[in-house]
C-alpha cells in the first residue's frame, strides 16, 4: 500500500521501474542471441510447413515457401483462392505479416483460404541477384497454384513494403501467374513526395549517391548489413527511437514488457544481403528511380514493364507513413499513364485506399488494420478480381442501422469501389519539373561518384577487407550492440534478474495522481517535443541543402541536366501499342458474340456506369444465384472475369453500339429473358434504391429484354 509521503512513494516506484526495465532489456538481449541462433529465425505466430526451398532451385536463393497450418486444425476450403503473404527483406527478418492472430495471415485463414508465406533466411546465397529472387517467387506461385487445382481464382498475393516492388517485377515478367496483388506500404515511385515532408527521399543526395552502398558492401567482404537499413528507418523519428519507445517501456513496465519484447525480437534481427543485391536496389530504385520508367531489363533482355501486369493491383498506403508516403506508393500510376482511359485500354484494374494515421509498420502489424482493411480486402478479393479495368478507390465504412441489405455484407464494414481519375492521384501532391531535374541531377552525380570510387578506392578497400573484419564490423553495429550489451553475456548484468524478481515481489506502483509522476510525464513530453523540434530543423536543412545544391545551374550543367528533360515517365513502346491496337481490332468482332451471359453482364455494367461504383452486396447476390445452379452449369470465376473485361471494354469503346447490340445476344425464349432480367434487378437493388440515372438505364434495359 502507498504511504502518506508522495515523494517516497514516487522514488520507490521509480527505482522498481528502473530495475524492471533493465531486466526487460536483459531479456531482450538474451532473446536476441537465442533468436539469431535458429536456422530459420522468424517471428511468425503460426505454424508453417516447408513447401519449397529456394536454395534447391536452378538459380538458388535464400527464400523459402511455407504452407501455413491453420491453428484450429480446420482445413481450408479447397475451392477458395489461396493467399500468399510475402514479407519484406529490407533489413529485418521475416514474419511481420503473421506476428499476431489478427494479421494478414490470420484474416486469410479466418476466411477459409489456404495460406502460404514467402520468407527468407538470414544469409544470402553467394551470387544471388534480385532477378533470381523474382524468378524464385514465380516458381513459388506456380507451386501454390499446382497444389490447389480446385481453387476458382489464382493465388492472391499480399506483398509488404520491399516485397511489393519485387512482386510487381515478378508479375511483369510472368503476368499469367498471380491473382490480385495487394501492395501494403510498398514504394514504387522513389522521387515522389511533397516539400516539407518525406525527408528520406533526400538521403541519397546527402550521401553523394550510392558509392557509400558500394563501400559498405566492400567493407563487409561482399555482404551488405541490413542493420544499416534499420538505422536509416530509426533516424526518421529520433523522438520515438531515443526517447518515446524506451520511456514507454519504463513508464508502463508492468504491462508493456511482452509487447515490447515481441516487437524487438523482429526489430533486432537484421539480415544480410549480397553487396550486389543492395547496389542494384540503390542504383536502380532508391536513386535511379528506373522501375516505373521501364528502364530495367532482365538478364535475357526482357524489359520489365509494369503495364504488362494483368492482375488487379491493390495499393494500401497511409498518410501517417513517413517511409512510404502515398505519393511514393501511388506515383507509379501517373508515371505509367497519362489518363485513366489508358488504364482501361491496357486492361488493368488498379484499386487504392489511404489510411489517415497509421504508421508504416502499423500497415502490417496493427490488429485494428488487420480486422478492418486487410479483412475486407481478403473477403472481397473475388469482387476486386471481377472489377472492370480502371482506377478505383476502396472506401470501407462501418455498417449502420440504415444500411440497406446488411445481411449481404461480410462483417462490420461495407466494402465499396468508387471510380477515380488520375487527377485524384495528382491531387495528393508531387514534384514539379524543377524538382524532377534536381533528382535526375543527383542520380547523374551518383553515377559519377560511384565510377570514381570503383576506379580509385574500391581495389584498396577490397584488398584490406577480410572475413574477420567484416564480421567484427557487423557485431559492433549499434543496432546489434545495444541488444548484446544488456544480455547475460555482459558481466555487469549479473544480479539484475534477482533484483527484478525482488522488485516484482515488493511492487508498489505509485498513485496515478502523484505530483512527482505528473512532473515526470511533463518532462517526458518536453523531451519528445525538443527532439521533434530538432527533427523538424534537421529535415528542413536537409531539404534546403538538396534543393539548392542539386538545383545549382553549374552542377546541372556539369551533369548534363541543365537543359535536358528529367521526365521519368515510361517511354513509348511500339510493341505494347501494337498489342493494344490488336485488342481493339478483336473487340470490333465481339459486339454480337457471347449470348445471354454477355448480354447480362453488359447490361449490368451499363447501368452501374451511371454511378461509377460498386460494393460487395451486388457480388453477394450474384454468387448466391450462381451457387443455386447445378455445378456443371456455373460459370467459372475466370470465365466470368473474362466476360466482364470484354464487355466493359466494348462499352468504353462504343457505348451506344454495345447497348443496342444486347438485343441480338438474347435468347428467343421469353422465360429465359425474364429470369435473366430478374437476376439483373436483384443485383442492382442489392445496395438499395437505384439512383435516378440508374433507374433510367434499367428501364432502357428492361425494354430491350422485353
Amino acid at each position: 500500500m502507498p504511504t502518506t509521503n508522495p515523494i517516497a512513494d514516487y522514488w520507490l516506484d521509480a527505482w522498481q521501474r528502473s530495475v524492471l526495465t533493465l531486466d526487460v532489456l536483459r531479456q531482450r538481449g538474451n532473446i536476441y542471441y537465442q533468436h539469431n541462433a535458429m536456422n530459420a529465425p522468424n517471428v511468425l505466430s503460426f505454424k508453417g510447413e516447408l513447401a519449397l526451398d529456394g536454395r534447391t532451385l536452378a538459380r538458388p536463393v535464400n527464400y523459402v515457401l511455407a504452407r501455413i497450418v491453420p491453428t484450429d486444425g480446420k482445413e481450408p476450403d479447397p475451392t477458395k483462392r489461396p493467399f500468399v503473404v510475402v514479407d519484406p527483406r529490407a533489413g529485418h527478418g521475416p514474419g511481420i505479416g503473421g506476428m499476431k492472430q489478427d494479421s494478414e495471415i490470420g484474416v486469410a485463414l479466418e476466411g477459409g483460404h489456404p495460406c502460404y508465406f514467402i520468407g527468407f533466411l538470414p544469409n544470402p546465397v553467394p551470387g544471388q541477384t534480385i532477378e533470381d529472387v523474382c524468378r524464385a517467387e514465380a516458381v513459388f506461385l506456380e507451386e501454390v497454384a499446382r497444389r490447389h487445382p480446385e481453387a476458382e481464382g489464382k493465388p492472391a498475393v499480399i506483398a509488404n513494403c520491399q516485397a511489393g516492388w519485387q512482386m510487381m517485377m515478378t508479375a511483369a515478367l510472368r503476368p499469367e501467374l498471380p491473382g490480385p496483388i495487394v501492395l501494403a506500404g510498398s514504394p514504387l515511385s522513389y522521387w515522389a513526395g511533397v516539400r516539407g515532408k518525406n525527408p528520406m527521399r533526400y538521403l541519397g543526395g546527402l550521401l553523394g549517391g550510392t558509392w557509400l552502398t558500394a563501400l559498405a558492401g566492400d567493407m563487409g567482404k561482399g555482404i551488405f548489413d541490413g542493420a544499416n537499413l534499420v538505422a536509416n528507418f530509426e533516424s526518421l523519428n529520433p523522438a520515438n527511437t531515443y526517447w518515446e519507445k524506451p520511456y514507454g517501456v519504463y513508464s508502463k513496465v508492468d504491462t508493456e514488457a511482452k509487447r515490447f519484447l515481441d516487437f524487438e525480437t523482429w526489430w533486432g534481427s537484421p539480415v544480410l544481403l549480397n553487396g550486389g543485391e543492395m547496389q542494384w536496389i540503390a542504383d536502380n530504385l532508391f536513386v535511379g528511380n528506373k522501375l516505373t520508367a521501364g528502364e530495367i531489363h532482365a538478364s535475357d533482355g526482357t524489359r520489365i514493364d509494369l503495364r504488362n501486369i494483368r492482375s488487379p493491383i491493390v495499393v494500401f498506403c497511409s498518410w501517417g507513413d513517413n517511409i512510404t508516403p502515398p505519393q511514393q506508393a501511388l506515383g507509379w500510376i501517373t508515371d505509367l499513364y497519362t489518363h485513366e482511359s489508358d488504364i482501361v485500354a491496357n486492361g488493368q484494374t488498379i484499386v487504392y485506399t489511404t489510411h489517415q494515421t497509421i504508421g508504416h509498420l502499423g500497415i502490417f502489424v496493427s490488429g485494428k488494420v488487420a480486422t478492418k482493411e486487410h479483412a475486407e480486402f481478403a473477403s472481397c478479393m473475388d469482387m476486386i478480381d471481377l472489377t472492370p479495368p480502371g482506377l478505383y478507390e476502396a472506401v470501407i465504412t462501418e455498417v449502420t442501422p440504415d444500411t440497406a441489405n446488411p445481411e449481404l455484407i461480410h462483417g462490420r464494414y461495407l466494402f465499396k469501389l468508387e471510380a477515380r481519375t488520375l487527377d485524384d492521384i495528382r491531387a495528393f501532391g508531387n514534384n514539379d519539373a524543377e524538382d524532377d531535374r534536381r533528382f535526375a541531377t543527383m542520380a547523374r552525380l551518383s553515377e559519377v561518384n560511384l565510377a570514381l570510387y570503383r576506379a580509385f578506392a574500391q581495389p584498396f578497400v577490397q584488398a584490406m577487407a577480410t572475413d574477420q573484419s567484416a564480421q567484427a564490423m557487423r557485431d559492433m553495429h549499434p543496432s546489434r550492440l545495444r541488444f548484446a550489451a544488456f544480455s547475460d553475456r555482459n558481466p555487469l548484468m549479473k544480479g539484475v534478474a534477482a533484483a527484478a524478481e525482488q522488485a516484482r515481489a515488493d511492487r508498489k506502483p505509485v498513485a496515478p495522481d502523484n505530483p512527482m509522476l505528473a512532473a515526470e510525464q511533463a518532462t517526458s513530453a518536453w523531451i519528445s517535443t525538443w527532439l521533434d523540434a530538432l527533427r523538424i530543423s534537421r529535415d528542413g536543412m536537409t531539404e534546403a541543402f538538396f534543393v539548392n545544391f542539386y538545383g545549382a545551374p553549374l552542377l546541372q550543367a556539369l551533369t548534363g541536366m541543365a537543359n535536358g528533360s528529367a521526365s521519368h515517365h515510361i517511354d513509348r513502346d511500339l510493341a505494347h501499342e501494337a498489342i493494344v491496337a490488336r485488342l481493339r481490332a478483336e473487340l470490333e468482332k465481339l459486339y454480337e458474340v457471347g449470348g445471354l451471359p454477355a448480354a447480362g453482364v453488359r447490361a449490368l455494367l451499363y447501368i452501374r456506369m451511371a454511378s461509377g461504383s460498386a460494393d460487395e452486396r451486388g457480388l453477394a447476390v450474384l454468387k448466391a444465384l450462381r451457387d443455386m445452379r447445378p455445378a456443371n452449369e456455373r460459370l467459372h470465376l475466370a470465365e466470368l472475369k473474362e466476360i466482364i473485361r470484354v464487355q466493359s471494354l466494348l462499352l468504353r469503346l462504343d457505348e451506344e453500339r454495345a447497348v443496342n447490340a444486347i438485343r441480338r445476344l438474347l435468347p428467343d425464349h421469353p422465360e429465359e429473358r425474364a429470369r435473366a432480367l430478374d437476376v439483373l434487378r436483384q443485383v442492382i437493388n442489392a445496395r438499395g434504391t437505384p439512383s435516378e440515372e440508374e433507374s433510367r438505364r434499367l428501364k432502357r434495359i428492361e425494354s430491350i429484354f422485353a
